[in-house]
């Protein structure tokens, strides 16, 4: 059984099209991540998951019900606009989390202190949540979307604005709760975190799926024509080859996507510069997502100056 089933879902806005026509299927007990720019769609759907938002056309499954209300209390959110309730006590408010989910007390007390030792949380259960520093607020509403032990947990953006320690610990939690036998879709804009935890990754664009699988997968798709190069010129050694059609700079390393033979280029490029390390390699997700978007932000700029041009005209 799938956990999530999308088939030719389209929503509108006011005639405006935010998702079209689009189908995808999340498999019980993975870890699947949504990515697009902004704007794309993302939060509609996850929205129509949940069933805040209604599809204007075909029909979502979710836990294997197409009932709005049957897997509501099996389903938790984290949201990317974080918020607690400022007055109550940790323990208090993660209670009325899981209350809501129709949990008994007994039952959540017993997770709440696992999860509190779990997020290197001690002692913190009496505290009021306008104690709490941003890194302890954000673990403790992390809590609160899996005290309940649900079965599709959904988190948007749960790495944003944590320091690399408490991402750790975050990001070990979400593991836990896939070896749980929970299943687990976050949306996120950072490429490298969903290439390290993702069993699969959906990209929409434009309110359309347009990556859909594995990274490997994806990776196949895009060829391996990248190259990734550390040299004593840096990024200066690269101007003026015919094979190179674009270069993301990271400063001490260079990505170069290129066309032709890269044997050919590592001979070429040796004459000019020395060269530190030299790696043919699939495309990064980062890569394959900026590919994608990269021309959508050039039409844009493009309008910009063609509407700036009558103006002035």
């Amino acid at each position: 059984m799938h956990a999530i089933a999308l088939r030719h879902v389209t929503k509108r806005f006011n005639g405006t099209l935010a998702v079209d026509d689009l189908s995808l299927t999340v498999p019980t007990g993975s870890i699947y991540g949504f990515i697009g720019p902004n704007g794309s769609g993302k939060t509609t759907t996850l929205r129509m998951i949940m069933h805040i938002l209604l599809p204007d056309e075909g029909e979502i499954e979710v836990l294997g019900s197409r009932d709005t209300e049957a897997a509501r209390d099996k389903v938790s959110y984290l949201p990317e606009e974080r918020g607690l309730y400022k007055k109550m006590t940790v323990r208090r408010l993660l209670r009325y989390y899981g209350r809501l989910k129709g949990e008994r007390v007994a039952d959540l007390d017993t997770r709440i202190s696992e999860w509190m030792e779990r997020m290197e949380l001690p002692g913190l259960d009496h505290r009021p949540i306008e104690t709490l520093s941003k890194g302890m607020s954000q673990k403790v509403q992390f809590v609160s979307a899996v005290v309940s032990n649900p079965a599709l947990l959904i988190l948007d953006e749960p790495f944003s604005g944590l320091d690399p320690v408490n991402a750790h610990v975050v990001k070990d939690g979400v593991l836990e709760m896939r070896r749980r036998g929970c299943t687990v879709v976050f949306s996120t804009h950072d490429m490298l975190t969903a290439e390290k935890m993702c069993d699969r990754v959906f990209m929409i664009f434009r309110g359309r799926k347009v990556l859909d699988g594995t990274l490997h997968d994806i990776q196949e798709q895009y060829g391996a024509d990248t190259v990734r190069l550390r040299t004593a010129a840096g990024v200066d050694a690269l101007r003026g080859y015919d094979e190179v059609e674009s270069v993301n700079d990271f400063g001490q390393v260079q990505e170069v996507r290129l066309k032709g033979d890269p044997q050919a280029f590592l001979v070429r490029l040796a004459a000019r510069t020395a060269i530190y390390h030299f790696e043919v390699a699939r495309p990064s997700l980062q890569d394959i997502f900026v590919r994608i978007a990269k021309p959508r932000e050039q039409e844009l700029a493009g309008m910009e100056l063609e509407n700036s041009a009558q103006l002035i005209g």
